[in-house]
Order: C-alpha cells, then structure tokens, then sequence
C-alpha cells in the first residue's frame, strides 16, 4: 500500500482528485475501471500485476481515459517492456510526467466450458502447453514461491502433457503445430523474448508457432527460448499476423491468466487504448 499512497500523493500534486478502490476478488478491477471510464475519469491507475492490468484494460477499452500502471505483481511484464525494466520509479515519474499515447491490443474469442467467451489482451496468449502450465497454477503455491509456481506446474504439465495438433490459418494460410505463443509485445514471462518483433504500439501480432510435439521437443524449446535461439529451429514458424483463427482442442493463457480453450480467432483491436509510457 505504501507504493499506492505515494502514487496518490504525486497525482494530488500534480492537481488531480484522487480515489483509490481495493480489490477483493477477481472481476473487481474491471468493474471499478468501467464504471470509472463511464464517468470521464482523468486518469486511470491500475496498481497491480499483470492479471490486473488486464482486468483493468478490458473494463476501459475504447475509452477516452488514458492509463497508467504500477508494476506490484509476480513478473510485470507490461512494466518491464514499456519501462525497460526501470521497475515502479519509472512507473511513478510516467504516471505525471509521461504523455498517453494509442496503443493496439490482441482480442480474442474461444470457448469456456462450452460457453464463447471474448476477451482484450496486451502481452500474449499462450496455446497449448503454456495455457496448461497457467491453468493448472496452484494460487496458494504463488502466493508463497511467485514465479517459482509457475517452474513446479511446468514440471507438472511436461510429464502428463500429450498435445493434440493444432491448425493456424493465419492471413489466408494454413500452418501446423502443437502450441504457440502470439505475442503483442516482445516479452513473456519477464524478460524472455518468445517474439522479439512484437510492438505494443504496432497494429500486428506475431505468432511463434511450435510444431513438435513430444515432451523432447518441449524441453529443447525450454532450452532455446531463453537465448532466444528457438526462431532457428527448423521446427518452430515465426510470423506476423493480422489474425489468426486456431482450431482443434488446447487451453489457452492470456496475459498469464487462463481464459479457455480452442477453437479461437485473435484480432487486432487498433488503437483501443491510450497508455501512459
């Protein structure tokens, strides 16, 4: 909270009339970020992780209101791309001093225990594997290890994993494989880089597509991603999309948070939000 009180205070600075709304449970971000874009709002801060941020961004989209964020959660990869890894300073120093600009985000629709389910992203969805490795996170196990829950439901995940072949039509084509990460900004899980071309400002995605799928060659993969080495493997497919329509049977993670499964499309909502960087 003391990160929270001092974000308050700089904007009472700066002359802006503060509010400041705690969340209790999931959901409560995106309420309280729609109601406050309905209103006119200045000025929207999520404070919080990634997750929240998220619900954040979906109860605002389209909106007039501009955001800010302070990183408080497990891996802030929104923070670390758009701050370049300068942490909750940054954040603070931007929150009066940065200028909003528009930003594109992923939409995405699938399904959610057999319900179509639509929902905004800003850094990536993961298919396949890592949709598993996120669904199966134990919270109690995050509260206490952070990242460290996600290394124990990967082990998890690798062992009992047996993928099912995806398809990807991807701006008229037709590509194979057994998970996938499309990105909208160039980091995932902190600082690796999965899809180093990806631009949170740039209306594109671009999907790094996995076409083995034997627990040998998701370890490799494990291996290669955090050189950055997996984009000259000969098995692995790197492209830029303006969308994407997935078919067959996999979880999926938006934003390091599970959200459904295949069949899905993902789009480009252009210009959707204005982010304060």
């Amino acid at each position: 909270m003391k990160t929270i009180h001092a974000a308050a205070h700089a904007l009472q600075q700066a002359g802006f009339r503060t509010e400041v709304f705690p969340t209790g449970k999931r959901g409560d971000a995106e309420i309280k970020a729609r109601e406050a874009a309905s209103l006119k709002a200045g000025l929207i801060v999520a404070a919080g992780g990634d997750g929240t941020i998220n619900e954040v961004i979906n109860g605002m989209v389209w909106s007039d209101t501009p955001l800010a964020i302070i990183p408080l959660g497990t891996t802030n990869v929104l923070a670390r791309e758009i701050f370049s890894g300068r942490g909750a300073n940054a954040a603070l120093e931007a929150m009066t001093a940065g200028a909003p600009r528009h930003v594109s985000l992923g939409k995405i629709d699938a399904v959610d225990s057999g319900r179509p389910v639509s929902r905004y992203f800003c850094l990536m969805a993961g298919i396949g594997f890592d949709g598993m490795v996120v669904r199966d996170v134990r919270l109690k196990v995050k509260r206490i290890t952070g990242p460290g829950a996600y290394i124990l439901s990967g082990l998890s995940t690798l062992f009992r994993h047996a993928p099912e072949e995806l398809t990807f039509r991807i701006d008229g084509a037709d590509y194979r494989g057994h998970l996938a990460v499309v990105g909208k900004i160039s980091r995932y899980g902190g600082d690796f880089r999965v899809t180093p071309d990806a631009r949170i400002g740039d209306p594109a995605l671009y999907a790094c597509i996995f076409q083995g799928g034997r627990r040998r060659d998701l370890l490799r993969y494990l291996f290669l991603v955090p050189f950055c080495r997996h984009l000259t493997a000969p098995d692995v497919l790197y492209l830029k999309a303006s969308g994407i329509a997935i078919s067959g049977s996999a979880p999926i993670q938006i934003d390091g948070d599970y959200f459904g499964s295949t069949p899905a499309t993902i789009s480009i909502a252009r210009d959707a939000l204005r982010l304060v960087c």
